[in-house]
């Protein structure tokens, strides 16, 4: 392979776990949410990032240690932030059904994701690949606007993700602070870059260097996380569960999830850091773009579309717009 198609390989290649992991989530029983839920957050978010880290970065800890406190702070809040924003999407659900509710946070995280950290750029509206940046994120919109009209029509016709609640404007405002703030996490791969760029001057290979970056990032995600998995355990007295019989393929598929959820985050953080300044903001959109197409193509093969045939007509028109959107945002990294 070409070594300048590399970063946006793996990207793509990041994009099938993301698109994958929530395929674990069908398999909780007997297993209570939360307590499937800290499992699935301590292999995803400190065993399997420690472990990594650890194999390719000598003296993690160290360089951790040598990086500034505001990287570290600043890397751990939006970790922490980002955790927020997934507990929101799932209050946004009861108010405004699962598709709208996916649609509006993708949207929104795929938009703010990749924009921030353009806009911190020097000068970022002259350079080369700005309107290409601009234009793919716009597409990218377009495309989960049309993929999340395609699942509200399917919803419809299979009586299901109807809002509960009824009050559509709060469920609205939900889902997108939850975009929003569910965007942060790759905000905060970009501001405890310092600790990559310390890996990399103590020799560690480039890609490599970002799983420095994801174990302090990971920190605060964990800590929000497992806090709430916590809270809900004690509150629900649910403890018992994790020693209910056949809880063995919950465990697997927990710790499955995991794996495939950080693995996901490790190999489009290697892919981005290969791109140079402009990865997280190239990257982040076509990870999750690309994921969403992942995403129906496992709905398709679990049959969640049959009957639904013209809202499948509308999701594939959907995926042709994301996938527009990543060849042009693909592009975008060649003239940067």
């Amino acid at each position: 392979m070409d070594f300048a198609l590399l970063p946006l390989a793996l990207v793509l290649f990041a994009s099938i776990f993301q698109g994958s992991f929530g395929i674990g989530m069908k398999f909780m029983a007997p297993l209570a949410w939360e307590a499937w839920w800290l499992v699935h957050a301590t292999v995803a978010m400190v065993i399997l990032p420690l472990v990594w880290a650890l194999l390719v970065v000598p003296d993690l800890f160290g360089i951790i240690a040598q990086a500034p406190s505001s990287a570290l702070l600043l890397g751990m809040l939006f970790g922490f932030l980002w955790g927020i924003g997934g507990i929101m999407f799932g209050k946004s659900i009861p108010f405004i059904g699962i598709s709208l509710t996916y649609g509006i946070v993708m949207g929104s995280c795929s938009a703010v994701g990749s924009l921030i950290p353009f806009f911190q750029l020097e000068n970022a509206s002259s350079l080369p690949a700005f309107p290409y940046v601009m234009a793919g994120v716009l597409i990218m919109l377009i495309g989960v606007a049309i993929t999340a009209y395609a699942g509200i029509q399917k919803d419809k016709i299979m009586n299901q993700g109807k809002p509960g609640g009824g009050n559509l404007q709060l469920g609205l405002l939900i889902a997108l602070i939850s975009g929003v703030l569910s965007a942060l996490l790759n905000v905060g791969f970009v501001q405890a870059q310092p600790v990559g760029q310390l890996a990399e001057a103590a020799g560690v290979l480039t890609r490599n260097s970002s799983l420095a970056v994801w174990v302090v990032v990971l920190v605060g995600a964990y800590i929000m996380n497992a806090g709430y998995a916590l809270f809900l355990l004690f509150r629900n007295n649910s403890w018992g569960s994790f020693g209910l019989k056949g809880t063995g393929k919950a465990y697997a598929w927990s710790v499955g999830a995991g794996v495939l959820w950080f693995g996901a985050l490790g190999v489009y953080g290697q892919g981005a850091t290969l791109m140079g300044s402009m990865g997280p903001v190239i990257g982040w959109p076509i990870l999750l773009g690309v994921s969403l197409v992942v995403s129906n193509i496992w709905a398709y093969f679990n049959k969640e579309w049959l009957g639904a045939v013209k809202p499948f007509a509308w999701l594939v028109v959907g995926l042709m717009v994301l996938i527009s959107a990543t060849i042009i945002l693909g592009y975008a990294n060649g003239v940067s």
